[in-house]
């Protein structure tokens, strides 16, 4: 009787599994399909198909997390079926079997080429993709903070008419109940409302609303509150269309939109000082600083409210692809570590509300209009940015359900010499209400 022999074939994905495992101490939580057809991993698991050999150079030159957005947002790497899902399958199968980020030996690395030469992989550093951001100069001076929030808030008004709804509100809504038909505008309008009704605004009240984006809460506060509201942005594509808005609902007599750095704003005695995710843009070294200038620019008894997403000690800043692709320069801290910097600059907090979950919902929203409407963005402005945008709402959609990032509403008060702070018994009911009845 003859034994027949059984040849397993080893490809591109084999050899790739084997050095991955290698690198991260552990078996690869994913299926693995190379650019030869060769497969290896559960079968039950998400698709990770390597297009090429190139993918693999970008990861030689660069491990981990900005390699493998190198290689998806240039399509050599991709992933099938749901991404997010995806994402989610990868990410819980790291923290169960406390996978690492890739640490090479000497040995690792000679082993690596080795298996790199065989592969083909071999070559020049690949150029960083077309999407990347290149900034020059001292980090967050004027010129590299103006050219950090050109790089993502000026791509296009109409790539974010596209991306958002009616309100052209680019931060997290408020979603007041479980309704799955509840639409994205009525979230954004619930949260603008709820922002108008903290900062205390009526008639005639100064606002002045620093990074105002598409002026959702700029031209919100004027039309139902009646504030005069000096908007500040630092993102011309911005600056032009809430001026545009501005002049079509005839609210000129009420609103000024000023282009400029926050460093640069004159005046004070403001009623409301409002900034609604834009602290993360403006460094940690220099949020001290920040925080003055609220304290600066508000009355005494004036309110300032700060609405701004926040990590946790061990991964501050954004990340390597967030940096890299959406928001450069960026900082982010824990909530306790913020409010200590407010309270350094002598405002007083008066309440501090997460919005965790409702950021979950909103970005949601905002990525199935991407993969509904995708031909139309793709159409406007390339498959490379519409892959950096589908990246970044699965992934930051992620971040925010699984608690890795966070974002709160802190509502602060200049104290007068007396120490009064403005708010009365009836907004700090009305307040209390508020939140139990979240």
């Amino acid at each position: 009787m003859t034994t027949a022999r059984i040849r397993v074939r080893t490809g591109a994905a084999q050899r790739l599994a084997a050095l991955a495992e290698n690198a991260l101490g552990g078996p690869l939580p994913v299926r693995l399909r190379t650019w030869d057809g060769s497969e290896t991993g559960p079968a039950d698991t998400p698709v990770v198909v390597v297009r090429s050999r190139r993918a693999l150079r970008r990861l030689l030159w660069q491990p981990g997390e900005l390699g493998l957005a190198q290689a998806y947002v240039t399509g050599e790497l991709d992933i099938e079926g749901d991404l997010t899902q995806a994402l989610r399958t990868m990410w819980a199968a790291a923290r169960e079997r406390s996978l690492h980020a890739p640490q090479f030996s000497p040995a690792d690395w000679a082993r690596t080429a080795g298996e790199a030469v065989r592969l083909g992989a071999v070559g020049p550093r690949p150029p960083a993709p077309a999407t990347q951001a290149r900034l020059h100069g001292n980090l967050h001076s004027r010129t590299r903070d103006r050219a950090a929030i050109s790089h993502h808030y000026d791509l296009s008004n109409y790539f974010y008419c596209l991306l958002l709804d009616e309100t052209m509100a680019y931060s997290c809504g408020y979603w007041t109940g479980d309704e799955a038909d509840l639409a994205p505008a009525d979230a954004q309008l619930a949260k603008l409302e709820l922002v108008c009704r903290k900062l205390g605004l009526g008639p005639g009240a100064r606002l002045l609303d620093i990074g105002c984006g598409w002026g959702s809460l700029t031209l919100y506060a004027a039309e139902r509150h009646g504030a005069h509201v000096t908007a500040v942005t630092l993102a011309r594509e911005q600056a032009a269309y809430v001026r545009r808005q501005v002049h079509e609902r005839r609210l000129d007599h009420l609103v000024e939109v000023v282009c400029q750095d926050y460093r640069d704003i004159t005046g004070s005695a403001y009623d409301a000082v409002a900034t609604v995710e834009m602290g993360e843009h403006v460094g940690n070294d220099e949020y001290p600083a920040f925080a003055a200038c609220l304290h600066r620019l508000v009355r005494p008894r004036g309110r300032v409210l700060v609405q701004q997403m926040s990590r946790g000690t061990r991964s501050p800043g954004g990340g390597a692809f967030i940096e890299s692709y959406i928001a450069p320069d960026m900082h982010m801290r824990p909530l306790g570590e913020t409010i200590g910097l407010l309270e350094a600059a002598g405002l007083e907090v008066l309440s501090a509300e997460s919005l965790r979950e409702h950021y979950v919902r909103t970005i949601r929203a905002w990525h199935r209009t991407l993969e509904e409407r995708w031909a139309d963005f793709v159409r406007l402005v390339g498959e490379e940015t519409a892959r950096v945008w589908r990246l970044y709402l699965a992934g930051g959609a992620l971040a925010f359900e699984e608690g890795r990032m966070g974002v709160d509403q802190i509502v602060c008060a200049r104290p007068a010499a007396d120490g009064d702070s403005g708010l009365t018994a009836a907004e700090a009911a009305d307040w209390y209400r508020h939140l139990v009845g979240r």
